[in-house]
This record gives structure tokens, C-alpha cells and sequence, in this order.
């Protein structure tokens, strides 16, 4: 297959596009940095000349000299041109340094003046490049960068091969590209035997379609809707140039492909990928054509299809490059999915309907027989129309609402305009399936095609849903749907409770108002109810049971109750939004987390049967949540990294997933992505407005913030959290479980009496609902607080008492946490802070031995790095000196040095407080920070500082 220099990436480099390669790129950096070469190898257009440039832009400023050559396959017949290309700008340089033999075969050779051959002069010639290679190296590194090694004219090829072959043990760099077709192939050997010994060979495979979607993006195909994109992958293969050639036909035409159709195909491509068709029989071409409208095309449905010398075609086919030839397997395969799509793009229209007309007979499948039916039928035809309706329903069962919405999408363009059901309705379900299967925005241009020519409310405000729906999180961006959805709906209470019901949404993450959105959920449950439509009854029971929960409303297990009651609507039963997944986070939140696990584990299983990509990322993450909480830290990670993935293919849940793979990360992965993605989730969840996700991304950066070691980030991270909840009316400390943390990081910045409060407030509402892993954690912070106070022997009472309760309870990583923590007192001398020994041959050994075991079973790998921090962490300082003490005053906070200039005035506590406005606890509270801070007992300490002070 040969790439047109049309095609090429523009000879300037463009590391910015070197998308989808960074490990490939970092191996090949860190190679070409230890000194040695790199040979890149792989299909045409796969990106090894972009990679190449990118790295040779990076090293070539590292390197004295450097020696570029590009072969083409037009002038690889020219013996010793890319030798000339190498090294004629330094010929003049290296000639008086070579041997008089080899500086004349060399130039001969360079320049043309003489007759020169590989069997005229071949030893000088070998010796001449070899020399020059070395005589360049003498002066300092050199860098040889080569691409289309497969077109370098064989002389040059014999010639630098030999050089390298002999270069070890000098500075000099080979950096290669060359093409190799099949993964399996060695084609690069002999490429490879003819680089320095020790040359690294990289492969570059195809990109995935999330790559494919950023190099569209950065080269100005942005905006295209995610089904289109994933037809690009699918189409080129994940091949870069072809996926951006696909790109720019599809910029370029005036209609776009509708759902179901191929991609066009540009003539480029066309010509690139069919250059050997012509040498194809017109038999063997029709039969290639019938298997580029297939779906799973075989030799015995291309039988049936009429195709009587299948087999003897393909071979021919697959003799010239366009099939791939796989003995052991019957489908008929072409070498690249490209292939049969220029191959169906090139044929005549009635060529293509003839083809569709064999296999909707052929075909054995009922779904692929009425695809096959509605692409050889032009016009309405109420039969083909109700086929389509019915594979459609088959391929919703199936699991399968992609499939399903494009065929939906056939059945309503061969309904009639009176039919029944109507287009609009056809139209409807499909975009109903394609939110199904996460194709939002394939979902929306269908309710905006409905709402362009519907009139009937019902179509109007199913539209209106959707549209709603496909808003997802950014509601605030679709708050002029409402007003028209009401319009529409008018006095019809099962409109009216399907426009409610996304109200109650509204409320929730535009508002973050949690009182209203549970009214308005009550509220579309009634009117629901009134219209018997059972499923919006459902759903907003559902939702309302949801937000009480997160409130920590009394009536949530009542409102849940009511939810699961019969008759039960299957729609509703396994959705993300139902009841069932309303119980689940009652049974996280209430320490349940046995039970929880089966339950979301049962309903991902159904989602996952049903092709619901949205329940899926949903159920991912509450599942991950719940082996997170149970201290699986491993499993947990790998969940949370796969819910990640698919809503970012999808486009759903992004902000949800990154926060809880920030969670997962931060406890059993890396701590720096950990961040990364709570800050992602943070910025995301201000930029759509959506209240309820923001606090617990902030809950999230707050962890993270703990566990990398800035307490400081994690208390203004998390006094955002409190805030935020407050006004939210949210009342449940087990929602966001953030309140332990908040108060570990106050006590670690000197603020126990703030970390009091909140442990006081959380207990409160801990005690109220019953959340006993809650009280736990909250004990063992109030432990940190009695012991930053110096009560250390009630703060080891309970942090014991805490880390027995959370290991019944089954809460791994918090009772790891405890015991960490309870190793740190226990290794604490009676005026130290937070100090642990040097050595595991002291006292606290057997502690953190305990420690360590416990985090290493959760996987809990950023915490076991915590331990050995601890444990190499060196004794505390002695007190300090009154010098000493003096220049330390300027380090204390702003509060704390107002108090100890009043105490040494001769202030009482009392006074203090009235003098600044705060209460006596507090001033108390402060004291105890400065003492610590100034390595002091008391206040006569601070008065005697205060006349060493003026003495000085």
C-alpha cells in the first residue's frame, strides 16, 4: 500500500499530535537518551513519521551533527541518493579525513563525477561511510534519522547497514522508520539486523477510538457526534491518516451519512486502499461487494446471496492484499475494515441495492434480513416498515439498543405518513435507544428532528425528555426546555408528571436544592399516578427516596418501600434512576455493604444484558464504591478505572467517574492522578453548575490532598464541602464521609478546637441515623484531638475501641487507618507530636507491623508509602531555646499570636476572648496550639518569653 506524499504529515514536526503514542514515546526517549537507536515500525499512515519527527526534534538539539534522509518509492531505483541525502552537506567536511581510496569512492558516489558500484568499489565504499560516520562522531554525537527505510535504494541501504553494524562504542544514533504490514510480521528483521546492535524496535498499533476523537479534535474535526466518531474508528482501523482523511470528507460534505449508512469515503482513500481492484475479475468484484454489505459475510451466505464461486473469488482477493486469509476461520475478513468501505462507497447505488436485495433473503439472522430489506427499498412501505419495528424490538432484547436505534431510524423512514405508529413515535423509541446505548447525541438531532414536525403533545413532550435527558448534568444549559415542555404538556397529568420528574432533576443539580427537589419528585409521583403511568410513578418514587436519603430524611425507607412495590415496571426495576438502585445506596450508606455488594452487582449483570451504557457507568461506580469502603482497594481501582473509561467513550457520568477513580486512586493507586482527577471533577462540576457533584469532587481533592501529605489543601478543600452541604440541606454524614478527614487535617494544622466542632456536629446526625461506621471514624479523629491536647493514653483507648469496631463492621481501609494512627501514638514520646521511631526495633514496631499488614491487604498502596515515611521520620526536635522560641513567634497564625501578646500583657483567658470576640474554649484551644508550636508548657513560659523579649 503505498502512501501519495499528499497524504504526508507536513515536514514540520508536530509533537503535539503524537497522540495516543506516550508510552511508546517515553520508551523510545529514554532509549534514544541512554545512547541508544530506535527503529519505529508499522502500517502505512499508522503515525511512525510523526513520531519520528517528534523525537528527532527532541534529540536532534542534543546531538552535534544530524544526518536526515527521507526515501520515496519513485526514486528508490537511483543508487546512492539517500546515501547523498545522509551525507552530502558534510562531505566537505569529512573527505580530507578519509583515506585517499575511500574519499575518492565516496565522492564518486556522492557526487556522480565517476563511474562508482557496490561491485566496482564496494570495500572502499563501506569503509568511506563508515569512516565518515566516525570521523563525525570524533567531534561529537550524531544522530542519523531515516524514514521509509522500505524505500532506501539498495546500495544506500547495503551501504549504512554496514556502517552500523560497526558503530558500537561510538556516539552515534540511528532513529528509523520503516513499514511493516501485519502485527505478526517480521518484516523489520532485516531492517533491524542492519541498525546498531541493541536497537530498539516500536511497533505502532492503532489508536483507540478515545485517541481517535482527540487527533480529530486537534486537527479541527471536533463537534462530531460520538456515533460518528466511533463509525471512524471502526472504518480506518484506528489508523491516524485514514481516521483524519475520514474526518475531512465528512467536513466537507453538504449531507452527513444518517444512522445505519457507511461514512463517505473520499477519493484518496478510495484510490489508496483499491489501487489492485481493477486486476479483480467483475464476478470476483460483485462478490466482494456482497461481502462489504454484510455484516458477518461467510462463504456459505455469499452462496446464498447468489455467489456461486465464492470461495474461488476470495482467493483472488485475498491473493491481491484485500482479504485477510485465516484458514481456521469462516467468515470472510478484508485486510482492513477501510477496504470494504471505499469498496461499497465506489459502487453504483443500484449495484448496492442489488447487493442488500441478495442478503435480505440470504441472510439467516431476522435483524440483518430487514436491514438488509430497508437498504434495497426506496420510498414508504408500510410492511418494511413494521419488519424494521419488529428486528428492532428483537435487537432491544438482545441487548443491543444501538442496533436497535438504527433500525428504528429505517422504520420510521419507510412509515407512511398516516401510519400507526407514526414516524414521530418510530423516531421517538429510537432516540429512547440511542440514550440507551449512550449515543446522546444521536438521541438529541432525533428529538429535534421530531420537534421540527410534530404537533401532537405527546410527541412534542417525549421530545422535550429527551432533549432533557441528553442535557445530562449541564441541565442549566437546557432551562428554556421547561417553560415549552409545560406549554405542551398542558393539563394532562401523565405529561405533566414526565415534565415534573425532570423538574425534581432540575432542582437537584441546577438548584442544589434538595427540599424542592423532593417535592417536586412527590409531586410528579402523584400526578403519575393520577394518569397511571406506572413507570414515571416509579421513577420519581424512586428519586424522591434518593434525595431523603441524602438528607437523611426520616421517610426514606418508607418512600423506598413504596418504590419497590408491585406492579413493577422492568424499564424501571434494573435503571440506574429505580428503586433497586435507590436500596443500594440506603444499604452503602447504612453499613449494609455485604448485601449492597449483591445487589449492584446483580443489577450491573442486567444492565449489562440490556446494552444500558449510562446504568452501566452508574453501576460500575457503586460498585467500586462499595469494594473501596470494604477495603478492597485493588478491585475497587480496576472498577473505577473501567467506569472512567467507558464514560468517557460514552460521554456520560464523566464528572461522577473521575471523582470516584480520584477516590480509588488515592487509595490504592497513584496519589498525583488521584488529584489530577479530583480537580478535573471539581472544574467540570462549576462549569456545568451542578451542585450536587461539586461537593463531592471537593470531597474527593480533599482525600487526596490528606493522603499526599498537605493537610492544609485538604481542610480548604473540605470547609468548601461543609459549606456547600449546609446549604444543600444535607444532613447525612454518610453521604460524602468526608467529615473524619476534615477533621484529621485540622488537628494536623494545629486547629483541634475547629476539628472538635466538627466532630461534634457529624456525631450528632451519625447518632440520629444510625451510622455506626461514621461514629467509628469520628472516634478515631476525636483521638487525634485528645492527642494533639496531650491526653494520650484516652486517645490510644479510642483509637482501639474505633479500630475494632470498623474491622466487625467490615470497613478494611478505615480500620487500617486506625491502626496506623494508634502506631503513631503509641510511638510518641509524652511531649512529642506526631513522631514515629527510627527504626522498627523500638517499641511501636509490632504497631506498625500491624499497620502494614492491614494496608498491604486492602492494597492500599499510597498508605503503605505513609508507614515507611513514618518510620524513617526522625525524632522530633528538643524544645527550643528562648532565642530560638523568639524567632519561632513569627511562625504562629495570626489568631494564635494575638493571643499570646494579650497573655503576655498579663491577660486572662476571659479577657482574651472578650477582647477578640471569640469564646473561652477557643481562646483555650489556641493556647494549647501555641505551647506546642513554641515547645512551652505554660502561660508563665509565654510571660518569661515575653521578658527575654524586651531584654534583648
Amino acid at each position: 500500500m503505498t502512501v501519495r506524499r499528499d497524504f504526508q504529515e507536513p515536514a514540520r514536526c508536530r509533537p503535539d499530535l503524537v497522540i495516543g503514542r506516550e508510552d511508546l514515546f517515553a520508551g523510545a526517549r529514554d532509549q534514544l537518551a541512554s545512547g541508544g537507536s530506535v527503529l519505529l515500525h508499522g502500517p502505512a499512515g499508522i503515525g511512525k513519521s510523526t513520531v519520528l519527527r517528534a523525537l528527532a526534534e527532541e534529540y536532534g538539539a542534543t546531538a552535534r551533527t544530524v544526518l536526515r534522509c527521507s526515501a520515496t518509492e519513485s526514486e528508490s531505483h537511483l543508487p546512492f541518493l539517500a546515501l547523498a541525502d545522509l551525507l552530502g552537506l558534510v562531505l566537505d567536511d569529512v573527505s580530507p579525513r578519509l583515506p585517499v581510496a575511500q574519499r575518492t569512492a565516496l565522492e564518486s558516489a556522492l557526487t556522480g563525477r565517476g563511474e562508482s558500484s557496490l561491485q566496482r568499489d564496494g570495500l572502499a565504499l563501506r569503509l568511506a561511510v563508515l569512516s565518515a560516520l566516525r570521523a563525525l562522531a570524533a567531534q561529537g554525537g550524531v544522530l542519523v534519522v531515516a524514514d521509509d527505510l522500505q524505500w532506501l535504494d539498495p546500495a544506500s541501504a547495503e551501504l549504512l547497514g554496514f556502517a552500523a553494524r560497526r558503530l558500537e562504542g561510538t556516539p552515534v544514533q540511528l532513529l528509523c522508520a520503516v513499514r511493516t504490514e501485519a502485527a505478526e510480521s517480521q518484516e523489520y528483521d532485516r531492517h533491524l539486523r542492519a541498525c546498531p546492535p541493541g536497537t530498539l524496535a516500536v511497533r505502532l498499533g492503532p489508536l483507540s477510538r478515545a485517541q481517535v476523537a482527540q487527533l480529530l479534535d486537534h486537527r479541527g474535526h471536533g463537534g462530531l457526534p460520538r456515533s460518528t466518531v466511533r463509525e471512524i474508528h471502526r472504518t480506518s482501523g484506528g489508523n491516524p491518516l485514514f481516521a483524519l482523511e475520514l474526518g475531512r470528507a465528512l467536513a466537507e460534505s453538504p449531507t452527513p451519512p444518517r444512522p445505519g449508512e457507511p461514512l463517505p469515503v473520499p477519493t484518496s482513500l478510495r484510490a489508496l486502499v483499491l489501487s489492485r481492484l481493477d486486476m479483480l475479475s467483475v464476478e470476483a468484484r460483485r462478490t466482494l461487494l456482497v461481502a462489504s454489505a454484510g455484516a458477518r459475510p461467510t462463504p456459505a451466505l455469499l452462496h446464498a446471496a447468489g455467489r456461486e464461486n465464492a470461495e474461488a473469488e476470495c482467493a483472488q482477493a485475498a491473493e491481491l492484499g484485500l482479504l485477510a486469509t485465516e484458514p481456521d476461520a469462516p467468515a470472510v475478513r478484508f485486510a482492513h475494515p477501510l477496504i470494504s468501505a471505499a469498496l461499497y462507497a465506489e459502487a453504483p447505488v443500484p449495484e448496492r441495492r442489488a447487493a442488500h436485495a441478495a442478503l435480505s433473503t440470504a441472510a439467516s439472522d431476522p435483524i440483518e434480513r430487514a436491514r438488509h430489506l430497508a437498504l434495497a427499498t426506496t420510498g414508504t412501505d408500510p410492511e418494511v416498515a413494521a419488519r424494521l419495528a419488529e428486528a428492532a424490538a428483537l435487537a432491544r432484547d438482545r441487548g443491543a439498543p444501538s442496533v436497535a436505534a438504527q433500525l428504528g431510524l429505517l422504520a420510521a423512514r419507510h412509515t407512511p405518513a398516516d401510519g400507526v405508529p407514526s414516524p414521530q413515535e418510530r423516531r421517538l423509541q429510537a432516540a429512547e435507544d440511542a440514550i440507551t446505548a449512550g449515543e446522546i447525541d444521536l438521541a438529541r438531532d432525533i428529538a429535534r428532528e421530531v420537534l421540527a414536525r410534530a404537533a401532537v403533545p405527546t410527541d412534542r413532550v417525549r421530545a422535550w425528555m429527551i432533549v432533557i435527558d441528553s442535557a445530562g448534568h449541564t441541565m442549566a444549559e437546557v432551562d428554556a426546555v421547561f417553560p415549552q415542555a409545560l406549554a405542551d404538556a398542558g393539563d394532562d397529568p401523565r405529561l405533566l408528571a414526565l415534565v415534573h420528574y425532570q423538574l425534581a432533576w432540575r432542582a437537584l443539580i441546577v438548584e442544589g436544592d434538595f427540599t424542592e427537589a423532593r417535592e417536586a419528585a412527590a409531586h410528579a409521583a402523584e400526578l403519575a399516578a393520577r394518569g397511571k403511568d406506572r413507570r414515571t410513578e416509579l421513577l420519581s418514587l424512586a428519586f424522591q427516596a434518593q434525595t431523603e436519603t441524602l438528607m437523611g430524611h426520616p421517610e426514606a425507607p418508607r418512600t423506598i418501600q413504596r418504590a419497590l412495590k408491585e406492579p413493577q415496571d422492568p424499564r424501571v426495576a434494573w435503571h440506574h434512576n429505580g428503586a433497586s438502585s435507590a436500596r443500594f445506596r440506603w444499604l452503602v450508606m447504612g453499613d449494609q455493604l455485604a448485601e449492597a455488594r449483591a445487589t449492584v452487582t446483580a443489577l450491573l449483570r442486567e444492565v449489562r444484558r440490556r446494552g444500558s451504557v449510562e446504568s452501566e457507568v452508574h453501576f460500575l461506580r457503586g460498585l467500586a464504591e462499595t469494594e473501596l469502603r470494604a477495603g478492597h482497594c485493588g478491585r475497587a481501582l480496576e472498577l473505577a478505572r473501567e467506569s472512567l473509561r467507558l464514560a468517557r467513550d460514552s460521554g456520560i457520568g464523566e464528572t461522577a467517574s473521575a471523582m470516584l477513580t480520584s477516590l480509588a486512586e488515592a487509595s490504592g493507586g497513584d496519589v498525583d492522578r488521584a488529584l489530577a482527577l479530583a480537580r478535573e471533577a471539581v472544574e467540570h462540576a462549576e462549569e456545568d453548575g451542578d451542585q450536587m457533584y461539586l461537593s463531592r469532587a471537593l470531597g474527593a481533592l480533599g482525600y487526596a490532598q490528606l493522603v499526599a501529605g498537605d493537610p492544609a489543601g485538604t481542610v480548604r478543600s473540605l470547609r468548601r464541602v461543609r459549606r456547600l452541604e449546609l446549604g444543600l440541606g444535607i444532613t447525612d454524614p454518610a453521604r460524602g464521609r468526608w467529615q473524619g478527614d476534615l477533621a484529621e487535617a485540622l488537628v494536623r494544622i494545629g486547629e483541634p478546637a475547629e476539628a472538635q466542632d466538627v466532630i461534634d456536629a457529624s456525631r450528632e446526625h451519625a447518632l440520629r441515623l444510625g451510622r455506626e461506621s461514621v461514629l467509628a471514624v469520628l472516634d478515631r479523629s476525636e483521638a487525634l484531638v485528645r492527642a494533639a491536647q496531650g491526653d494520650l493514653e484516652a486517645a490510644v483507648a479510642q483509637l482501639t475501641s474505633a479500630q475494632d469496631r470498623l474491622g466487625k463492621l467490615g470497613y478494611g481501609l478505615e480500620e487500617a487507618r486506625a491502626a496506623f494512627a494508634l502506631a503513631r501514638l503509641r510511638g510518641r514520646r509524652p511531649a512529642a507530636a506526631f513522631a514515629a521511631p527510627e527504626s522498627r526495633t523500638g517499641p511501636a514496631s509490632p504497631a506498625y507491623d500491624e499497620a502494614t499488614r492491614m494496608f498491604r491487604r486492602c492494597r492500599a498502596l499510597p498508605w503503605l508509602r505513609q508507614v515507611d515515611e513514618s518510620l524513617t521520620t526522625p525524632e522530633p526536635e528538643p524544645a527550643l531555646a528562648v532565642p530560638e522560641a523568639l524567632d519561632a513567634l513569627q511562625a504562629l497564625a495570626a489568631m494564635e499570636r494575638q493571643v499570646a501578646a494579650l497573655v503576655m500583657e498579663g491577660a486572662t483567658n476571659r479577657e482574651i476572648a472578650a477582647r477578640l470576640f471569640i469564646s473561652v474554649k477557643t481562646v483555650e484551644a489556641t493556647l494549647t496550639r501555641v505551647y506546642r508550636k513554641l515547645g512551652i508548657r505554660s502561660r508563665v513560659d509565654i510571660v518569661r518569653l515575653a521578658a527575654a523579649r524586651r531584654a534583648r
